[in-house]
């Protein structure tokens, strides 16, 4: 007979504990960490939720993803703002029927996740739930000169993204395959992808952008840096600059470097909806100065500049065509 795979109610709490026990720094298991900072640095937290059915489904992300991309997400904030990770806490609601197996493979994907990027497991808490959630909170560090804000963009900067946006939606669509595509796109049962494995890796196994901030951080004197992170998308991450900082935006459409193979999958008009609003591409969005956007660019690996920061107060998107329109939020959560 096969074996039984244990459930987290046949386990039991304190049990379950001990066996997480070895994904974790050798501080856990007080009632808390004590960690140092050094003394020129402040700390940064942040704290990220991601729910089944809403941010990932057996579907679609196995639990090793689900463990990579919950750790990514909250990595890709304190790259953000500029900030090294010291650790993290881990909050786990599990209904009693989750297996062991499910649970391992989530600790060894934010493991794998944490010993690739920086950090360390440090605390966490289990409870019982209805639903599987994760929750993630992350802390960092960081030189008070070198926090990067929202709100410090000034007329005249260059806007840069550290890479292309849509490839995470292209990435689920292909996962689902049930995305309602233009009439214009391919079918895509029938179209030969160079490598359709890099959009599904771009979902399941997002990269916070260390490498952009450690570029930036190499530049002196350090210049003056307005940002955040894309998780919520593209358009989503111009507007909350534009209105922190109280400046407007010319997007250059021509400038996304939106792939052939995206708009072939697609159709155009589709795989510009996801460059702009997808979501979870987890690329950092910065407003730099002229003289050092470009130094930027040459060195940073996929980074691309997108537009200029106006006076306007309105982020405005450039077409090949010539026409222009407001970029607009567009607020939905995934369901994957």
């Amino acid at each position: 007979m096969p074996d039984t795979v244990e459930t987290v109610a046949e386990i039991g709490e304190l049990a379950l504990l001990n066996r997480l026990r070895p994904f974790c720094a050798d501080v856990v298991g007080d009632d808390g960490a004590l960690l140092k900072v050094a003394s020129d640095r402040q700390l940064v937290v942040t704290t990220d939720v991601l729910t089944d059915s809403v941010h990932f489904s057996d579907r679609t992300t196995p639990p090793h993803s689900v463990g990579w991309r919950a750790t990514a997400a909250n990595l890709s904030d304190l790259a953000a703002m500029g900030a090294a990770p010291l650790g993290i806490t881990i909050g786990l609601g599990l209904p009693p029927q989750t297996t062991w197996p499910w649970v391992q493979a989530l600790y060894q994907g934010i493991t794998d996740c944490l010993t690739q990027h920086g950090g360390a497991i440090i605390g966490g808490d289990l409870c019982r739930a209805n639903q599987r959630t994760v929750s993630v909170t992350a802390l960092g560090q960081v030189q008070p000169a070198q926090a990067i804000f929202r709100h410090t963009a000034v007329p005249g900067m260059t806007v840069v993204t550290t890479g292309r946006h849509g490839l995470s939606r292209a990435g689920l669509a292909i996962l689902l395959e049930s995305e309602n595509l233009d009439s214009t796109a391919t079918d895509p049962k029938q179209t030969q992808w160079p490598d359709p494995a890099q959009w599904i890796k771009a979902h399941q196994y997002p990269v916070p952008r260390f490498d952009a901030i450690a570029h930036l951080q190499s530049i002196h004197p350090y210049p003056t840096v307005t940002g955040m992170d894309s998780s919520d998308g593209l358009a989503n991450a111009l507007l909350q600059i534009s209105q922190r900082s109280a400046i407007g935006m010319n997007i250059e459409q021509s400038h996304l470097s939106i792939p052939a193979e995206l708009i072939e999958f697609a159709g155009a008009k589709k795989a510009l909806e996801w460059t702009l609003y997808g979501g979870e591409d987890f690329e950092l969005v910065l407003c730099l100065p002229k003289a050092i956007a470009g130094q930027f660019v040459a060195a940073c690996k996929g980074a691309i500049a997108i537009g200029t920061t106006t006076d306007s107060g309105i982020v405005q998107l450039h077409s090949p065509n010539s026409s222009i329109k407001s970029i607009k939020h567009q607020s939905f959560e995934h369901f994957s």
